[in-house]
């Protein structure tokens, strides 16, 4: 078979049909590509080009508050600043993971209608400049785009008011967290509705909302068939209607929601995290013809080659079969992850998930 571009190669599989090979991406932390950077990426050269991996177009709008950005304090190993939502955060300069959370401005329902009322979808929210600067370079290089969404369960208590904040809220407030949820969701509906009725059609809508932990969920599926399934089902509603895929990104174990998010519309789920209880073949064999699987390859194994290169060769096999797979880790690509040792993988993922 002819190779294909990334927008082919990403259809078919959403289509579940076999192309040239499984589509190849992943998500390095910034201090992994400083590593790389060390030793011996360019620094003028993008890691996915780099690499020879798919390419994908994310567009963007700003669905937030808009409280005052600002740098508190900046050091050689980290920087304290505020968020457009009114969070104080530490970002570590030299490590991966996620930010440190220090301070919420959104506590409580009335900090919320306050926060609510700056809240508007006005285009000025949308960086058109880097669209028409980007958006027909990557049609022209067969880009799949995807547009994401920012709204649920995972953004709220990470990005917003808290994790315990929230989640004593679903018991005592669930009214409020639905009005968070909504609010965040039809803003940016309303911004994407802007850039797809400009020209800037995308193939689908991303969204982030991690609602498992290690072998276990932060929510019953009966408090998510109330309370968050009817907001996740509007998003795939919307997309339905344009014919754009539906990609949800939803870390831990996220078992038993799988057929919640098969029946309001979901395409594909990612990361299928495998530490936390997610087994990428078991779901193969269960949905695998209704449900793209993306990632399912063990994060903790890709510093060892013997160990990844053997879980390679026993998932992708599996998991390739009649398409429907996009290979990437179960996460995140860690600072552990030498130059050497991701090329290693790259070029083993594009052998093992070939077609021909």
């Amino acid at each position: 078979m002819t190779e294909l571009t990334s927008h082919e190669r990403f259809l078919r599989t959403y289509e579940h049909r076999e192309a040239d090979r499984v589509p190849i991406v992943d998500n390095p932390w910034s201090a992994t590509i400083q590593r790389w950077r060390q030793e011996g990426l360019p620094e003028d050269v993008a890691w996915e080009e780099f690499f020879g991996v798919d390419r994908v177009g994310h567009i963007h709008a700003d669905n937030s508050p808009r409280y005052e950005q600002a740098v508190l304090e900046e050091t050689d190993a980290y920087r304290v600043e505020t968020t457009r939502w009114g969070q104080t955060i530490r970002n570590w300069k030299h490590a991966g993971g996620t930010p440190e959370f220090l301070h919420c401005t959104i506590t409580d329902p009335d900090a919320w209608a306050e926060a609510r009322r700056r809240i508007a979808p006005t285009p000025d929210r949308i960086d058109w400049d880097r669209l028409a600067r980007n958006y027909p370079r990557w049609r022209e290089q067969g880009r799949w785009i995807q547009a994401g969404l920012w709204f649920g369960f995972d953004v709220t208590h990470s990005w917003v008011v808290g994790t315990e904040r929230l989640l004593m809220a679903l018991i005592d407030r669930p009214d409020w967290c639905v009005d968070m949820w909504t609010t965040q969701l039809e803003t940016h509906l309303k911004l994407l509705e802007m850039i797809w009725d400009a020209g800037y059609a995308f193939d689908a809508v991303t969204w982030c909302d991690d609602l498992g932990y290690k072998h276990n969920q932060f929510m019953s599926v009966g408090m998510y068939r109330e309370l968050l399934k009817p907001v996740h089902r509007r998003a795939c509603q919307w997309a339905r209607a344009r014919a754009v895929k539906v990609h949800l990104h939803s870390c831990g174990d996220v078992n038993p929601f799988v057929p919640e998010f098969l029946d309001i519309g979901v395409d594909a789920l990612n990361p299928l995290e495998v530490k936390a209880g997610m087994d990428p073949i078991a779901l193969k064999a269960r949905f695998g013809d209704r449900l793209v699987l993306h990632g399912g390859i063990n994060a903790v194994l890709w510093d060892d080659p013997d160990a990844i290169e053997a879980e390679m060769r026993k998932v992708i096999p599996v998991v390739k079969a009649s398409g429907g797979y996009v290979f990437s880790s179960d996460h995140s690509v860690p600072t552990s992850v030498s130059l050497a040792d991701f090329r290693r993988i790259v070029e083993l993922a594009r052998t093992l998930g070939s077609y021909e």
